[in-house]
């Protein structure tokens, strides 16, 4: 099967995945739900692009399919910032009930986190990427640890607040966060393609992509801004996927079978959005929403990811 045929296969899947979620089990009040529904998918597809682009960027960039742009500790970051937020104004506080000082705190603060990190980082000589990722793992891993002990402090009904935004939801997305999302996310797009043509070579490893005349530190710094845009958006949107990326990256890879960018980051999104969509479904009408898609994605995408690790370490 050729490459052109796989992708209609899985374009083909996409819009089922959309029309059965659409229009599967329509009640009586079509005005209300098919708007509904509609927020939902395009929430989905937002965000099941952003983090699948951001991910095979990322793996590209540090030549390891094992790694997520969620090492930076971006994650992390998010859910320390809703912890402090809850911490020292309570739930009811304003950047909590409105979702635009939320979602604009919340992107505001990791970009500005990774920026200053890069900016320190690539200041010196002889720093490679994996410096910055393994000081990335450092801040998440205190990140983490930081909320996890100021979960411990508050009123266990605030925690409750602080325990919605752990996982990712669909279901109440802000309409004008929709618009002003696609809006950044297009212009994104356009400067990424600046960029486009160097990901083929960037995939041989930095010391062919200088050979071949590649400027690397100039494209590495800003395929990382773009990574960092993509991901703070998707995940002040919605909330933390950690897996999501690896689980639909690596499914494009072996299902795509090629080194050629264009049609992986293509794919990537395609399967990213039957899978978001797939799950949304199953937590919607299987399992009644008595559990969150981030959950069954994590597990998933973790389960995969031990066995990637068994996999590489065959290989040695």
């Amino acid at each position: 099967m050729n490459l052109k045929a796989k992708l209609t296969i899985l374009a083909i899947l996409a819009a089922a995945a959309v029309a059965i979620f659409m229009f599967q089990g329509l009640g009586g009040n079509l005005d209300y739900i098919l708007p509904s529904r509609g927020k939902k998918v395009l929430a989905i597809v937002i965000t099941g692009a952003a983090i699948a682009f951001a991910t095979i960027i990322f793996q590209t960039i540090t030549n390891n399919r094992i790694l997520t742009p969620s090492i930076i500790g971006l994650d992390s970051l998010y859910l320390l910032i809703q912890t402090v937020i809850i911490f020292i104004a309570g739930s009811g506080s304003l950047t909590i009930v409105n979702k635009n000082i939320n979602f604009a705190l919340s992107v505001g603060a990791m970009m500005g986190f990774a920026l200053i990190l890069y900016q320190l980082l690539f200041r010196g000589e002889g720093r490679n990427i994996y410096f910055l990722l393994l000081v990335g793992l450092i801040f998440g891993t205190f990140f983490e640890s930081l909320s996890s002990f100021m979960q411990m402090l508050i009123d266990p009904n605030e925690f409750q607040v602080v325990q919605d935004r752990m996982f990712a939801s669909f279901n109440n997305v802000s309409t004008d966060l929709l618009t002003f999302s696609i809006i950044i996310i297009l212009l994104v797009a356009l400067y990424f393609m600046r960029f486009a043509k160097y990901l083929d070579v960037l995939s041989l490893g930095k010391e062919h992509a200088i050979n071949l005349g590649v400027d690397y530190d100039y494209v590495v710094k800003r395929l990382l801004i773009i990574i960092v845009v993509l991901i703070s958006i998707s995940t002040a949107l919605v909330g933390p996927i950690t897996f999501l990326g690896l689980l639909v990256a690596n499914v494009a890879y072996e299902f795509l079978q090629t080194h050629r960018h264009k049609p992986l980051i293509i794919g990537g999104i395609l399967i990213s959005v039957v899978a978001l969509i797939g799950g949304q479904i199953v937590v919607e009408r299987i399992l009644t929403f008595s559990t969150t898609l981030s959950v069954i994605i994590n597990f998933i995408g973790g389960v995969y990811f031990i066995y990637l690790l068994l996999k590489e370490s065959k290989r040695w």
